[in-house]
């Protein structure tokens, strides 16, 4: 099978194809967290916490650890994404991160001290749909797409 220039089977399987889009929305997020215009009050941004005045497409509260978060969980996606138990431990792994994520938010509510990341009611309910969202593909998509020829790849915890 042909190899990219990563030396990774250049067939995926459904869920690796997830992760790796997952990942890449998440990069470009963190990314777009960091551009004036796009974030809506940019100068009020602030390192962490609720005080954060920042609001990605003029919605979404964020922060540099905000952004920084998305950054990294975006990283996390493509690395993971080379091989199949890693994509599917990010998707459903992650949206289960999310999920709690959405009931830290809720719980707290905005003006909250130990709201450290930000997070507002738009992010909460964002953070509910991307958790059932990633779930649902890492526990769905078949790891028997993408004609590879071992199509479970090497799971983690065998060797």
């Amino acid at each position: 099978m042909a190899k990219n220039a990563a030396g990774s089977r250049a067939g995926r399987t459904r869920v690796q194809t997830a992760a790796l889009a997952v990942g890449a929305v998440f990069l470009l997020i963190g990314v777009l967290g960091f551009v004036p215009g796009i974030t809506t009050g940019y100068g009020d941004m602030t390192f962490a916490g609720h005080h954060s005045g920042a609001k990605l497409l003029g919605l979404f509260q964020v922060s540099v650890l905000h952004n920084l978060l998305h950054l990294g969980f975006g990283v996390a996606g493509l690395l993971l994404a080379s091989r199949v138990a890693g994509a599917r431990i990010y998707l459903a792994g992650g949206g289960a991160l999310y999920l709690g994520l959405w009931l830290y938010g809720l719980v707290l509510g905005e003006q909250h001290s130990a709201n450290f990341i930000p997070l507002n009611m738009a992010d909460n309910w964002l953070h509910l749909g991307l958790g059932l969202g990633m779930v649902l593909l890492g526990l769905l998509l078949s790891p028997h797409a993408g004609g590879s020829s071992n199509p479970l790849d090497e799971p983690f915890d065998r060797p």
